[in-house]
């Protein structure tokens, strides 16, 4: 068998090759006109790639299927099992072939949240170590289909300008916010607020509030690899594979 090289290239040390980072988002909903339906798989994306670049950590691609909370129906989404499926069944391809012992779940859908109680379980079935699931840029980016979304939009190549004006259009584009789910906001305090801010003051485009957004949660992510990095299961554990 080859020897690899696993010191070779620009990477933290040897070790983050037993680290994957996979994209977990959304691709079939709606953004308001400005932005596409897959907004939240092209972020999630572009953040667990160019993180897994400059860490040197496998990037797995991202996961097809997002789970939505009931009160909310933008898009078409899937049943927690099936997303929790889905994840266990590509973490266990990436350990076969790769030899991944640890995985960094970039996460840039809200509804995708529920998924938090289920990696014990996703652990124990792909015999992963450690599994993170990562949601800093749900925490920053604001409401859905606002200012946050539609300036990482403009920094990726995937924002609609001349649409800029129709985007608080609430009446036409009521997923904008998440304002037109009544019970949505009832039941959630930070929906609520979300969506009286996209009422009250509408969107607005900046580059650099684009900018910061995604290197917040590239670096947040970065952060993550090097916390595994640190843990006893790697430090104990040969830099070369078994």
């Amino acid at each position: 068998m080859v020897e690899l090289r696993f010191n070779a290239g620009n990477v933290f040390n040897p070790s983050v090759h037993k680290i994957g980072i996979i994209a977990l988002g959304s691709h079939l909903e709606n953004h308001g006109p400005a932005l596409p339906i897959d907004t939240d798989a092209k972020i999630a994306a572009y953040i667990a790639f160019h993180a897994s670049l400059e860490s040197g950590a496998k990037f797995l691609g991202i996961i097809y299927p997002a789970h939505e909370i009931e009160e909310i129906n933008h898009g078409i989404h899937y049943s927690l099992e099936e997303l929790v499926s889905n994840i266990t069944k590509t973490l266990k391809s990436a350990k076969k072939y790769l030899k991944i012992e640890n995985a960094i779940i970039v996460n840039a859908h809200g509804g995708n949240l529920p998924l938090a109680p289920y990696l014990d379980k996703i652990e124990k079935e792909t015999f992963l170590d450690i599994i993170v699931l990562n949601n800093t840029i749900i925490e920053n980016e604001g409401p859905h289909g606002g200012s946050g979304e539609i300036s990482m939009g403009k920094v990726l190549g995937i924002l609609d300008e001349e649409e800029l004006v129709n985007q608080t259009n609430l009446e036409i584009y009521g997923e904008v916010g998440l304002s037109q789910f009544k019970q949505a906001r009832k039941n959630d305090f930070s929906i609520e607020e979300g969506a009286l801010d996209i009422e009250k003051n509408g969107v607005y485009l900046d580059i650099n509030y684009g900018k910061q957004l995604l290197n917040l949660a590239i670096n947040s992510v970065l952060l993550d690899v090097e916390k595994l990095l640190d843990t006893s299961i790697l430090n104990k554990s040969n830099p070369n594979f078994k």
